[in-house]
């Protein structure tokens, strides 16, 4: 009866999601709340969700932190000559470009928020892409795959899911993956390379004279910059609407002209009121020691995003009027990841209470094939490639990777091993229609979104592909 009702649940969670009738957070919320009062035991509902909560602080923590402090570090300029710097390097070649847009995405993700990602490449891309008429499918496609290797990032989102759901840490998960994490990377980079010479192929390498070619003026015009609303990114429309007064940014012909200028092409608006180039050094040193500090788990990751964010507000904003304002800008996403890792302890602290897990559990243990059950990680990682595409990370995760957890820890693989392979179907989870960010990427590029998932598809399952199979020559799955 539990294992019906448990898998029940997931289905229900699950078509709410999809079919958007119900937000992440509510369903994580009212359906288990539901179901555990359907099984008779309502009365433990608030043990369950109090034991889920304890569990879940830490990840809760450390995701509000780290938005927190990339966010800032956008606002200042960290990234501002990284950014202006690929730009020159593109210059006017089709391969260029392609890997320029790779690094970029790859880079800037490392706020975890992938509209972010999408909106400050797409900004500093698309004039190129445009006048050089490329196919702006590459661009999406491969700015969706960059971004969904980096989105594995503890902060980004599915490692925080994975642990949250599991009960474990999230270093122990990401730390060991970083190897397989790199060669997914790498092959990004390597596809990018190979799509970048078939553009070549087929428009050649234009020189600068050729690239400077009056065009009329684009409908639309798309500015980015930080300090507002949004982790600071303005939009406008039309060549008389600016979002960042006084900017030099990117998106208008005339700013196309200048490809190789210091001052064109501006991917983020180079006179927003947050920068400061004072601190540049003490920012990239900051960054630099807290990531090594990450890396060899020198202090838990939550502390060290607390204190790192603490440093970053306080040095660089030391007036708590401009604190609270970088504060507010990024509210909404700290409100969103960290509402959704506390309602899922509702869901997770339901599912394990009740027993749901453990019948579910059981019974797909005994309908998995006895020579399969050792290599349920590998299982995992398969699995995670159609299903992250056709379900939402928080069904993912919160709903299967825990079944599949316990399936794999009775034929002895270790819960760490199903949430690292857990991770590998990011790649291709980035395009999913179910990821809102994706509608950013195609809507700012101009993109049918049918066109964009017929290019990205086999590209992306290629690469997450390659990830699991990084992640077993290497032994960590």
């Amino acid at each position: 009866m539990l294992t019906i009702l448990g898998f029940t649940m997931i289905a229900t969670f699950l078509v709410l999601i999809m079919l958007k009738k119900m937000s992440p957070i509510a369903a994580l919320v009212l359906i288990p709340a539901l179901f555990c009062v359907f099984v008779g035991k309502g009365a433990k509902l608030g043990d369950y969700v109090i034991d889920g909560v304890t569990s879940l602080a830490p990840t809760a923590a450390m995701l509000m932190f780290a938005i927190v402090y990339f966010g800032v570090m956008i606002d200042v300029g960290l990234f501002d000559p990284i950014v202006r710097g690929i730009l020159k390097f593109c210059k006017a070649d089709p391969l260029r470009i392609v890997v320029g847009t790779a690094v970029l995405a790859a880079i800037v993700s490392l706020d975890g928020d992938g509209s972010t990602t999408f909106m400050i490449t797409v900004s500093a891309m698309y004039p190129l892409y445009k006048r050089l008429k490329m196919s702006l499918v590459v661009m999406t496609g491969v700015a969706a795959m960059a971004n969904g290797v980096m989105n594995t990032l503890p902060w980004g989102g599915p490692t925080a899911r994975a642990a949250t759901a599991l009960k474990v840490s999230a270093s122990d998960i990401f730390v060991p993956m970083i190897p397989a994490l790199a060669v997914g990377m790498l092959a990004v980079l390597v596809l990018s390379y190979v799509l970048g010479r078939r553009e070549r192929k087929r428009l050649g390498v234009l020189t600068l004279d050729e690239v400077l070619v009056e065009e009329p003026a684009e409908s639309e015009t798309v500015l980015v910059g930080a300090g507002g609303d949004k982790k600071g990114l303005a939009v406008g429309k039309g060549d008389n609407k600016q979002a960042a007064s006084g900017s030099s940014g990117s998106g208008t012909d005339a700013d196309a002209e200048l490809p190789d200028e210091d001052d064109g092409f501006q991917g983020l608006d180079p006179n927003r009121p947050t920068l400061r180039p004072k601190l540049y050094w003490f920012n990239a040193l900051l960054t630099v020691t807290l990531l090594t500090a990450m890396i060899m788990e020198w202090l838990p990751i939550p502390v060290l995003f607390l204190v790192g964010a603490a440093l970053a507000l306080t040095v660089n904003f030391p007036h708590m009027p401009d604190q609270k304002a970088r504060l507010g800008a990024h509210a909404e996403n700290v409100l969103n990841v960290s509402g959704m890792v506390f309602a899922a302890a509702v869901f997770t602290g339901v599912l394990q209470g009740t027993g749901m897990v453990d019948h579910m559990a059981t019974w797909l243990v005994d309908n998995i094939p006895d020579g399969m059950g050792p290599h349920m990680a590998f299982v995992t990682g398969v699995l995670s490639i159609p299903l992250t595409y056709f379900m939402s990370n928080d069904g993912f995760y919160f709903g299967i990777v825990p079944v599949l957890a316990e399936a794999g820890n009775a034929h002895g693989v270790s819960t760490l091993e199903i949430a690292r392979a857990s991770l590998v179907g990011q790649p291709l989870h980035m395009s999913s229609p179910l990821v809102p960010a994706v509608y950013v990427l195609v809507g700012m590029a101009k993109v049918e979104f049918g066109d964009h998932t017929r290019f990205v598809v086999k590209w992306a399952a290629l690469t997450s592909l390659v990830v699991l199979g990084a992640g077993i020559l290497f032994g960590i799955i």
